[in-house]
């Protein structure tokens, strides 16, 4: 029983902390745009083998992600794309050709006029989108049609602009979040069989972005949580020592 008691409470003191490190890194992307809050848990885990039968392991673990809207923030930058329903993602390319889903719509465009989120590549309804080098201007309408506005052979003035011209559409997916796993570099990959198909009902909004989900004040309250389990598991390891002391000591006595 004390074997038991023992790494039960020592499991739990070392997930406590994988736990804290999660909340840690929620608090840390509280600022990040599109970021959705990662849940913990403990779960008991059995130990096979022979003479690990009176002994129990605590692990933690990351059963999901929060995936309820964040705030939209207005930012007058027009590569920056918001998705306005609580639903739906931005589809991008990574760099190993793989595609990833993410609610962050911060992009940019790079010197060969490719949009951009980062290292990724963001896809239109067929492949990568490119900006034709002509163009002035940029307009991303409701639902993800990008158009451009080009300057003539004269200088760049009123007079000289021609009406906006469409180039591509951006890929927005409606994907079950049970579908999706969560990869190290933030996106997230799809977990079924098929390619999931655009949605022609989600709606954007340019120049806005939408903000991380996490409630700093909930994952500070988390963390402190977290701090007590730890300490408690640490005076349940230092009660399980004192008690093998005293049923050694006893057992002295008795065949003494």
């Amino acid at each position: 029983m004390i074997d038991r008691f023992a790494y039960t409470s020592m499991t739990g003191a070392k997930h406590a902390m994988g736990q804290l490190a999660t909340t840690t890194n929620n608090l840390a992307n509280t600022q990040t745009p599109g970021f959705r809050e990662m849940f913990t848990a403990f779960r008991s885990v059995p130990v096979n083998g022979q003479g690990a039968d009176t002994r129990a392991f605590v692990v933690d673990s990351t059963p999901g992600s929060d995936f309820t809207q964040g705030t939209i923030q207005t930012t007058g930058n027009p590569f920056d794309v918001a998705i306005k329903n609580a639903q739906g993602f931005f589809a991008v390319r990574r760099p190993d050709g793989s595609e990833a889903y993410t609610r962050s719509g911060r992009f940019s465009v790079d010197e060969n006029g490719v949009l951009r989120l980062g290292k990724n590549e963001v896809l239109g309804q067929v492949d990568n989108i490119v900006l034709p080098e002509q163009a002035r201007s940029i307009d991303i309408s409701q639902d993800g049609t990008i158009s451009t506005q080009f300057v003539g052979t004269t200088a760049f003035d009123e007079a000289s602009k021609t009406p906006f011209e469409e180039i591509d559409k951006l890929r927005l997916v409606n994907v079950d979040p049970k579908l999706l796993v969560r990869s190290e570099d933030g996106l997230f990959s799809y977990g079924g069989i098929e390619r999931p198909d655009t949605d022609p009902n989600l709606r954007v909004q340019q120049g806005a972005v939408e903000l991380s989900n996490v409630n700093p004040t909930t994952a500070m309250v988390q963390m402190i949580e977290q701090n007590r389990m730890f300490d408690l598991n640490m005076r349940f390891i230092q009660t399980a020592d004192q008690n093998a002391k005293s049923a050694n000591t006893l057992m002295s006595l008795s065949r003494g």
